[in-house]
């Protein structure tokens, strides 16, 4: 049923004309009868507009139906051809109508009701004619009445009958109408039934069934459960979940699926040793309870990403031949109040039921991190996550056979008490793999791939210094990818080589055109870290160096340390500086002018120093101690409250040092230099002409002046490798890549570069260099 909802704004009597229409009709009105239902509107400016606008949409006639007014209660008076009592298909409601007792059973409000529209639905639509008290009166003086009855309730009359003959005008044989609750009306009619000899009935209303009652009772309840039952089950992904907002997420393991053991992981020996242990008590527990053995409860693996935390995980479910379910930190956080704790309650039940087994929780970061940060309050829903996990790990109640085992790489934000021993009582670091772990690695995943002769497996891990697990399975996926793309049937060390090059920088960019002026720069500023490299004695080596561009660099360096090493002397941090620094001293030696290519040199150069001085306790002036905390990844909860733990003078000491550290470095580094001139033309003319130099060729080049072109047949990169130790690995021993350029480098001015080096002592040239921007490692 349409209705228009409209508010007048006026007096009660008097309108000012102002009408708001609050709802409209949803159908056009043409052709149709609309019936207006008030009890404010008067017969002025309000009704006239009213009644224009259903006109103008072309209804087929309008009613009025007035109610008594609220503040006054006396009727308003309207005009006749104004006045009905037909049930229309259409109507319109005034705004703020009150639904008092003494208006509950009018017709014309009673459709408003949804049980006397349904009960008038379900009549079949049948049409009754609805004439006014005076016509009533009139018909029935005129003995055209056959039957009448009236039924009542309360104050409320109501006459329905049947006329003998039907009226001009009336819709059917059949009417109703209301009559005034008077006894004079009631006398009335029986005295016309006698005179007139029609059929005369009293009775009470008859109200509506008990099961129409109840249809349209429920009918609302049932709308809005139908409603909440299609938005939960679009919220939770559908699969009947409305009601399983509590329920663990955890995934049973599926042994039928590719199973993964222990042999599948390499490089991480130590670490798979430890949990083979929690494997080996699972299968046979009877051996560790005969000399008192308690297995450890949790294993929490510690890494960065990339090590093979997960793998080695998956490796446990492969072998452990017992239930093993797995479930996200993040899988525990919902966004409803509670559901976390609910989750972990039921994943534990779900484990003690099939105990003995094995809970993995990956990124346990996500629900784990310290409580009370300052950030967040009791209420915070992660910190409740994390209070019932602790209780469920280590709490009053007992999990025997069940074994958490969890993943993480920022260990340093995790909650103490998460930590403690009876929880987490094992802790297994895995780290980025040595040099043998690293050809144990590709070992692994070469299995399917088609190698040729040429590919040594231990030189490319000589090579790869720095790679984790996951850094290697895509070196070896992109060396496919190349091999394909070349029609080839076998990876040859040329794919090898280039995908080295495409994971650590980037995809070669041929198309990209760079001037004369800002490849000589790059010759210049790569020559200079080679000759530092190859002369200084503990600096890293270069490994190649070339200035084609590749990924966002114009030109680059693939430097590494000439063997992996747990532990780093000054001097040897000392040379590793000057060579960062070999760049820009190159530039201002033998360009005459200093570029922005030496970004991520002085970058490092930076880092490394201040580690030397606050961290590492390396400068004379200072003495061993340390300031600040450590240089690592920020965690905001802890760390937004710490200050500093160190005066201003001490501050501005640890400046006048970090830069005497610089300075002395760049002395060095020019005097290097300047001696080796000759070889850094040298280098620099080549790189200009050949454009990748390998590090065999940097040899040659060196000793003997001279490059041999090299064979047809002979692979890319077969060069020497450093001769590596197999301790392991540094942060400060990471593949480090010197960039030069970038992609939102302009094309430079045009200018002239000498190709011999400018005099030294008259300093820097007048000319602008625009050869880079900053750079991008």
């Amino acid at each position: 049923m349409d209705f228009m909802a409209v508010s007048s704004y006026g007096a009660s009597t008097k309108s000012s004309g102002v009408v708001k229409i609050i709802k409209d009709l949803d159908e056009s009105v043409e052709g149709r009868e609309v019936l207006i239902v008030e009890d404010i509107i008067d017969s002025g400016l309000t009704l006239s507009y009213l009644i224009e606008l259903l006109q103008n949409r072309g209804a087929e006639s309008v009613r009025v139906v007035t109610l008594f007014d609220k503040p006054s209660g006396r009727k308003v008076e309207l005009e006749a051809h104004y006045t009905g009592f037909d049930i229309p298909d259409a109507f319109i409601v005034g705004y703020g109508l009150d639904y008092a007792e003494k208006y509950r059973n009018l017709p014309y409000i009673g459709i408003l009701k949804p049980e006397v529209y349904i009960q008038f639905v379900s009549n079949g639509g049948e049409a009754t004619d609805n004439p006014r008290y005076d016509q009533l009166r009139t018909a029935i003086k005129a003995n055209n009445v056959s039957e009448l009855t009236v039924q009542f309730n309360g104050q409320t009359y109501l006459v329905t009958g049947q006329y003998r003959e039907k009226p001009d005008g009336a819709k059917s044989e059949n009417f109703s109408t209301y009559i005034p609750p008077t006894d004079e009306a009631i006398s009335e009619l029986v005295v016309a039934s006698e005179t007139n000899k029609f059929q005369y009935h009293q009775e009470p209303m008859k109200g509506d069934s008990i099961w129409l009652t109840l249809l349209t009772s429920f009918i609302p309840l049932i709308i809005m459960f139908l409603l909440f039952f299609f938005l939960f089950n679009q919220a939770q992904g559908g699969g009947g979940k409305v009601m399983n907002f509590g329920k663990s997420r955890a995934r049973l393991y599926n042994e039928e699926k590719k199973r993964i053991t222990f042999e599948d992981v390499a490089g991480a020996d130590e670490e798979k040793q430890e949990l083979v242990e929690v494997v080996d008590f699972l299968k046979d527990p009877r051996k560790f309870a005969a000399v008192g053995a308690r297995i450890p409860k949790g294993v929490l693996l510690v890494g960065p990403p990339g090590t093979g935390k997960t793998l080695l995980a998956r490796a446990v479910a492969g072998e452990a031949g017992v239930p093993f379910f797995s479930i996200s930190g993040s899988d525990f956080v919902e966004m409803f109040v509670g559901v976390g704790a609910s989750r972990v309650r039921d994943l534990f039940e779900n484990a003690k039921k099939n105990a003995p087994c094995i809970i993995f929780i990956d990124e346990i970061d996500a629900v784990g991190r310290q409580r009370g940060a300052g950030l967040g309050g009791g209420h915070d829903e992660r910190e409740q996550t994390l209070n019932q996990l602790l209780v469920e790990m280590d709490g009053f109640g007992a999990n025997e056979g069940i074994i958490i085992v969890a993943a993480t790489n920022r260990a340093d934000i995790l909650d103490p008490a998460l930590l403690r021993p009876g929880r987490f009582d094992r802790q297994i670091t895995v780290d980025r793999p040595d040099v043998r772990g690293r050809e144990a690695v590709l070992k692994v995943h070469s299995r399917n791939k088609p190698l040729t002769k040429d590919v040594k497996l231990d030189i490319i891990a000589k090579r790869t210094t720095g790679f984790s697990g996951a850094d290697l399975e895509n070196l070896l996926n992109e060396a496919a990818l190349i091999a394909a793309r070349r029609n080839r049937r076998d990876i040859s060390m040329k794919e090898v080589d280039e995908a080295i090059d495409r994971v650590i920088v980037g995809t070669e960019k041929k198309s990209r055109v760079i001037s004369d002026r800002e490849k000589r720069i790059v010759a210049y500023h790569e020559a200079g870290h080679t000759i530092v490299g190859y002369f200084l004695e503990h600096a890293d080596m270069v490994h190649k160096v070339t200035i084609i561009p590749r990924g966002r660099a114009g030109g680059y360096v693939i430097m590494l340390p000439k063997e992996d090493r747990m532990l780093v002397t000054k001097q040897e941090l000392l040379d590793k500086i000057t060579g960062l620094l070999g760049g820009r001293v190159s530039e201002e030696l033998f360009i005459g002018e200093i570029g922005t290519g030496a970004y991520s040199d002085f970058q490092q150069a930076t880092g490394i120093v201040r580690s030397m001085v606050m961290e590492y306790g390396m400068s004379e002036k200072l003495g061993p101690m340390q300031f600040g905390s450590s240089q690592g990844q920020v965690f905001l909860g802890r760390d937004i409250g710490h200050e500093q733990n160190y005066s201003d003078s001490i501050a501005y000491e640890i400046d006048q040092e970090m830069q005497r550290f610089i300075n002395e470095c760049y002395e060095k580094c020019k005097d290097l230099l300047v001696k080796h001139s000759k070889e850094v033309h040298l280098i620099a003319q080549t790189l200009l002409e050949v454009e990748t130099l390998e590090m065999d060729q940097i040899k040659q080049l060196i000793e003997t002046g001279s490059l041999t072109p090299k064979d047809e047949n002979s692979n890319d990169g077969e060069g020497t490798p450093s001769e590596g130790g197999e301790a392991i690995i540094d942060n400060i021993g990471d593949v480090r890549v010197r960039i030069q350029g970038k992609d939102e480098t302009p094309e430079p001015p045009a200018g002239d570069i000498p190709n011999e080096a400018p005099n030294l002592d008259k300093g820097s040239s007048n000319d602008p260099d625009d050869g880079g921007t900053k750079p991008t490692s």
